[in-house]
C-alpha cells in the first residue's frame, strides 16, 4: 500500500465533523509558505546614505 492509499483508508473512518477539521488542516498545510518573521521583514528595509553612514551619525 502506498501513502495515498493509507491516508484514504484513515479518512474513510472519519465522520463529517472530523472531515471538516481535517479539511482546514490540509488547506493550511498546502498553502504556499511565506516567511513573515521580523528578520525577513527587516531584510526588505532599504536605507540610503553614505557607505560610512554609521560612523558619521551626529
Amino acid at each position: 500500500m502506498n501513502i495515498r492509499q493509507l491516508i484514504d483508508e484513515e479518512i474513510s473512518k472519519l465522520d463529517e465533523d472530523e472531515l471538516a477539521q481535517l479539511y482546514e488542516i490540509v488547506k493550511n498545510f498546502s498553502r504556499p509558505k511565506t516567511n513573515n518573521s521580523l528578520f525577513s521583514k527587516l531584510k526588505q528595509v532599504k536605507i540610503e546614505g553614505p557607505v560610512d553612514f554609521a560612523a558619521k551619525v551626529t
